[in-house]
């Protein structure tokens, strides 16, 4: 069974409220975006794989850790998940970039794919699935399933902001999944928009409205 972590580090607390305010920037809610990103995928990349290597200090010769491989993989969910994508390389440069396109269909909520591209390899590799919000589930829930028809089987969601609907379906249509969720909010409203939440990701970070 898959895990849920909520955060509470006071950095991305922090961070998250400067968000959410109507005030903030486009720049500034990039730039944030990032910063979040790179302070949630340090933990989210805790269970990395690890192997004894030996190296050459200017002292001596040494036995040391590295990751075993890099054979990971960020799969942003078009177009507000690209606002993580930085933040992640920074942490693991070497990582390939996916890509998923889904809209929200605004009368069902449904998600529609438009765009898939992945990695040849994507079966092999760890794989990251970001967005910022998880609202009802069902983009998450859509991007995930395209990557297990793939053959990916190690898969980790990273969102900004869940309700704790969306939490379930998730839970419930992939329950093997790790969530990782800078901040839980109250619910949704009758439009499935998150209720405090911080708006319209996509707008935000690009200001399209």
């Amino acid at each position: 069974m898959g895990k849920v972590f909520v955060f509470d580090h006071p950095l991305i607390q922090h961070k998250v409220s400067l968000m959410r305010k109507k005030e903030t920037s486009v720049k500034e809610f990039r730039e944030l975006a990032t910063e979040v990103a790179l302070l949630m995928g340090f933990e989210a990349t805790r269970n990395l794989p690890l192997e004894e290597v030996e190296i050459e200090t200017p002292i001596c010769k040494a036995k040391v850790n590295v990751l075993k491989g890099e054979d990971l993989a960020i799969i942003p969910i078009l177009r507000a998940g690209l606002g993580f994508v930085d933040g992640m390389l920074k942490l693991v440069p070497n990582a390939k970039v996916g890509h998923i396109g889904l809209y929200r269909d605004p009368e069902t909520h449904n998600p529609v794919e438009y765009y898939c591209k992945l990695p040849t390899d994507i079966e092999k590799r760890q794989s990251f699935v970001v967005d910022p919000m998880l609202a009802t589930g069902g983009s998450a829930i859509a991007a995930i399933e395209m990557l297990k028809e793939c053959g990916v089987k190690n898969i980790t969601f990273m969102c900004l902001i869940a309700s704790p609907e969306g939490i379930e379906a998730l839970q419930k249509a992939h329950p093997d999944i790790d969530i990782f969720i800078a901040a839980k909010d109250d619910c949704l409203n009758e439009n499935a928009y998150i209720v405090p939440g911080l708006g319209d990701a996509g707008d935000r970070l690009y200001g399209t409205k």
